[in-house]
């Protein structure tokens, strides 16, 4: 019997491994995106404890020392949360040209997936031909070796 032998297999070995490739990559910048949320919402935490800080402070005792010094903390977190923002924006981007990576491995693997397959459909096509050929010629054989057939 015939052994199928897909001339591609080297190719298609390599899109497996760019594709598990991108998958990482896709992996790693997403727990950068995770980490970076985290971050804005500790910051976006302790901006709250300043602000309840500063309203009991306000409310109780004018000692305007602490008032003012929580006042710049709650600027300057403000600040570190503009800032943090923008390195949550730039994860998210990198998370989606990641995401876009992987999808585009994910396709040019499943394109040689498929032509893998439709190589093997042609040939077991060709293979059954050849059988049908081969039944063909024995039947033939015996027939004319019967003598009926001269």
């Amino acid at each position: 019997m015939a052994k199928f032998f897909y001339s591609m297999q080297n190719i298609l070995e390599l899109k497996l491994k760019m594709e598990d490739q991108a998958k990482n990559d896709y992996a790693v910048v997403q727990a950068q995106l995770d980490e970076e949320m985290v971050k804005l919402e500790a910051i976006f935490h302790k901006k709250s404890e300043y602000e309840n800080k500063l309203k009991g402070q306000v409310s109780n005792r004018l000692i305007i020392v602490d008032i003012m010094q929580c006042s710049h903390a709650i600027k300057t977190l403000e600040y570190k949360i503009e800032e943090q923002k923008k390195a949550v924006t730039n994860a998210q981007r990198r998370v989606d040209l990641a995401k876009a990576k992987m999808q585009e491995a994910m396709i040019e693997r499943k394109t040689q997936e498929k032509l893998k397959e439709n190589a093997f459909e042609l040939f077991k096509r060709e293979l059954i031909e050849v059988e049908n050929k081969e039944n063909d010629e024995l039947v033939s054989f015996k027939y004319n070796k019967s003598g009926k057939g001269v």
